[in-house]
């Protein structure tokens, strides 16, 4: 399983969100800290969910990198977090077809 799949499966389970992007950046550091070939070492989180909705910016963040975790201790570099507002049902479902 590829590093941004298992990000995308993490983040899925903990929070359900209404909306979810992994984007593996990795491309656009290339040469940089913490670049090493075959990429899979900069990527950025947009997500948005119920679950994280009340709690403080700083804790939203939190709760993301607890979440993945072991990915940034197995070779993540950068990890880019962005926390939308959830989506309703109609937004959600043209956002991510594939979660319904």
């Amino acid at each position: 399983m590829s590093v941004r799949d298992a990000i995308v499966e993490k983040l899925s389970a903990k929070f359900e969100p209404t909306h979810l992007e992994v984007t593996d950046e990795s491309h656009k550091h290339r040469g940089h800290g913490g670049w090493r070939e075959g990429g899979e070492t900069h990527f950025r989180v947009r997500i948005g969910a119920a679950s994280l909705a009340n709690l403080s910016r700083l804790a939203r963040h939190r709760a993301v990198m607890e979440a993945v975790d072991a990915e940034l201790k197995a070779g993540v570099h950068a990890l880019a977090i962005e926390i939308v507002p959830p989506a309703g049902p109609i937004e959600a479902e043209i956002l991510n077809p594939q979660q319904r």
